[in-house]
């Protein structure tokens, strides 16, 4: 069942929801530098709301999945398991060395051969329309500029079949955040290289980009967290 949550504009400037100040190229340089220490910053804290993310995003055996910023590759190796040997994963990432990594990770588990990876921008999917089941998102689309985030969803629901479904999981400024988000704020907007990404409306993205929402949860990791479902309508049905 859908929860009651409030929808809030999230159009560059509104409601506080803060612009990316970092170019794209910078983001790439920073995520090739830390790819090898990520999981040792975020692993711990992240891994239980991924979790939540795969089970609710539910990938079958012979579906055809894309995850979106796959990083170090835990949601990849996950997802390879779900669909089987008559499915098949596909990754993008904006960073090559975690392209390298998350290659890696697959490669241990077996899965290497249902597996196809990509260095490239989610503003510009590299994956015909209409073609793949399911997309996965876990701390990504706040990685995006403010008027990047349509761009992305855009994109999704292009590549997405009539019924598709997708899972975002990000760091939410839905209700009250408290301290933690103003500081967490605070610091994307005086160190962007440190912290390069900042709270989002997660809900009102899928929303806006025409997704209907078919599972919204709050959660707590140290900030909130929204993991939403959603489908893309079929344009055909009356």
């Amino acid at each position: 069942m859908e929860d009651n949550l409030t929808s809030v504009p999230i159009q560059e400037g509104v409601h506080g929801v803060l612009r990316v100040f970092q170019s794209k190229d910078e983001t790439r340089a920073f995520y090739n530098k830390i790819a090898r220490f990520y999981d040792l910053l975020a692993e711990k804290s992240e891994e239980p709301i991924r979790k939540s993310g795969l089970e609710r995003l539910a990938a079958r055996p012979g579906e055809k999945v894309l995850e979106i910023g796959f990083g170090t590759g835990h949601s990849l190796e996950a997802l390879a398991s779900a669909v089987g040997e008559s499915g098949r994963v596909c990754g993008i990432d904006l960073s090559d060395e975690m392209v390298k990594i998350a290659g890696e990770t697959v490669q241990r588990a077996g899965y290497a051969d249902r597996v196809a990876l990509t260095r490239g921008d989610a503003t510009n999917l590299p994956y015909e329309s209409d073609e793949l089941d399911a997309i996965f998102m876990s701390f990504t689309l706040e990685l995006f500029d403010t008027p990047e985030m349509p761009v992305v969803l855009a994109e999704c629901k292009r590549v997405l079949r009539p019924h598709g479904r997708i899972v975002v999981v990000g760091m939410s400024k839905e209700g009250e955040g408290g301290a933690m988000v103003q500081l967490f704020e605070w610091t994307h907007q005086h160190f962007p290289n440190y912290l390069d990404c900042r709270p989002i409306f997660v809900r009102h993205c899928l929303e806006e980009a025409g997704f209907r929402i078919v599972h919204n949860e709050r959660m707590t990791m140290w900030i909130p967290v929204e993991i939403v479902c959603a489908v893309k309508e079929d344009p055909q049905a009356s």
